[in-house]
């Protein structure tokens, strides 16, 4: 029993890792891809639909909507939903969020994500609920990344602004 726990677990935990770490990374190194703009959708859309297949992929069993196949059906699905999500927040398609709608679309996104482990360590399966949660840890911490990197640019842009009215010159320099 502790066997497959510990492999219910790590398979919890990869899954977890691939939609918060591995697709965002992938997208943030093909982000001008021709492809994006063709299948990006609303936020309104790729929000929900991650939130809804990542706990149909997690709970699926519990309640009885697993399909036959299991994870070798669920898994390609919530990566696909997973791109959806993050098209938005990382590339250059018409659905780009700017700084203000990243922050809160991540910081929206972090907990409702976690859900599915709530119900995971409510149903008795501690470790891979706990897995889980720390596998999609990389989506707050994009979240906070995503607010201190728009937080300093508006910081350079006010010093910058501040330094023209003063009649120019580097604000950094003096």
């Amino acid at each position: 029993m502790e066997h497959s726990v510990h492999g219910s677990a790590t398979a919890t935990a990869w899954s977890a890792v691939l939609v918060a770490a591995v697709v965002p990374a992938a997208l943030r190194c093909l982000r001008r891809s021709p492809l994006w703009e063709r299948i990006s959708v609303p936020t309104g859309v790729s929000l929900p639909l991650l939130v809804l297949t990542h706990a149909w992929a997690v709970l699926g069993d519990a309640v009885g909507l697993a399909p036959p196949g299991g994870a070798v059906i669920t898994e390609p699905v919530l990566l696909a939903a997973a791109v959806l999500f993050w098209l938005p927040a990382v590339a250059r398609t018409r659905h780009r969020l700017d700084d203000p709608g990243r922050c809160l679309y991540l910081f929206l996104a972090a907990p409702l994500l976690d859900l599915p482990a709530v119900g995971t360590v409510a149903a008795g399966h501690t470790v891979a609920g706990l897995a889980m949660m720390v596998g999609m840890l990389p989506v707050g911490v994009a979240a906070a990344a995503v607010t201190w990197s728009w937080v300093n640019r508006e910081e350079r842009e006010a010093l910058a602004d501040q330094a023209a009215r003063l009649g120019g010159g580097d604000p950094v320099a003096r």
